[in-house]
């Protein structure tokens, strides 16, 4: 395994986890939604108002067991599953196997096509495999602070590093309110749970433009993490439950390296997180290593042989 090998990989990683690790569908901050108790119940009201109440109850269940699948053209196919928390910045246990694409051929010649990666409210953290250990000092984990994450991948490392602190479930709910022509769309069970499903179209450059459903600043906020990722349009459909908690989200948008869809369950609301951090012994910062390896972080993209992108 070459050094070049080594940069793509920690960069890719980066990237992908950030556009990837909880919700693709994201609209940055999630700040302003309040606290209170959840499941109000659902009664007749317009699709506007029901999703505010989603996004409130969502947002105060404070942490979810996740299910999710994602691609993004060539680049990379996923699965992910595990448990996050949000009560104090973002927080969680995530299992991730690229299953497909750039990505799953590079990780394949680090030794791996999984990893296992840890939430904290100031880094996130991935786990290697034993070859990918001996190319970083015989370290099996990767540190990424979301301070540095801003240096990554020139102009899209403020999106990234927004994205690992504020990528929540209800920021879908965030993102079918700012597309201004939300929709109730019926009625289905989904994995045993009742379920009213609401859906819309999010298209960026019309964004500041719509009658959008979300305050200005936070609309301007959106426009601008969305641009960032490249992304044109973004279809939103979610299935909310009786209790109105987010159970099903499924995004589609056309992103600057192709078309991106991701599906996500969520389940066993209120669970209990604890996600750890690794022995420091066991740890490597993923900038450090750049640097062993000869790159640096300003302006170092992740290239196209490497299937990531921002």
């Amino acid at each position: 395994m070459t050094s070049t090998t080594v940069r793509r990989v920690t960069l890719s990683i980066a990237v992908v986890t950030a556009l990837t690790g909880v919700a693709a569908c994201s609209s940055g901050s999630s700040g302003g939604s309040g606290r209170g108790t959840a499941g109000q119940g659902v009664t007749h009201v317009s699709p506007v108002a029901a999703l505010r109440s989603a996004e409130r109850s969502t947002d105060r269940a404070d942490s979810a067991r996740v299910e999710m699948t994602t691609s993004i053209g060539t680049m990379m196919s996923m699965k992910a599953h595990g448990t996050v928390g949000w009560s104090h910045g973002l927080t969680g246990d995530l299992t991730i196997a690229y299953t497909g694409g750039t990505m799953a051929e590079t990780m394949r010649r680090v030794g791996s096509t999984s990893m296992e990666a840890r939430y904290l409210p100031d880094a996130f953290y991935a786990r290697m495999g034993e070859r990918f250990a001996q190319q970083a000092g015989g370290k099996h984990w990767l540190r990424y602070g979301y301070a540095d994450l801003a240096g990554v991948a020139g102009g899209s490392g403020a999106f990234l590093k927004d994205q690992m602190r504020n990528n929540t479930p209800n920021q879908s709910v965030k993102l079918l309110l700012a597309s201004g022509d939300v929709k109730k769309a019926g009625e289905a069970t989904v994995r045993g749970r009742h379920t009213t499903h609401y859906a819309g179209t999010v298209d960026v450059a019309d964004l500041v433009g719509k009658s959008s459903h979300l305050p200005a600043d936070q609309l301007a906020d959106l426009k601008k993490q969305l641009t960032a990722a490249g992304v044109s349009t973004e279809r939103v459909d979610i299935w909310v439950d009786d209790q109105n908690l987010l159970v099903k989200q499924s995004c589609k948008a056309r992103m600057a390296m192709g078309e991106m869809s991701q599906t996500a369950y969520y389940t066993d609301y209120g669970v209990q997180v604890s996600a750890q951090r690794p022995p420091a012994g066991d740890t490597e910062d993923f900038k450090d290593l750049l640097k062993k390896q000869g790159s640096t972080l300003g302006g170092t993209g992740t290239g196209s042989g490497t299937g990531a992108s921002s």
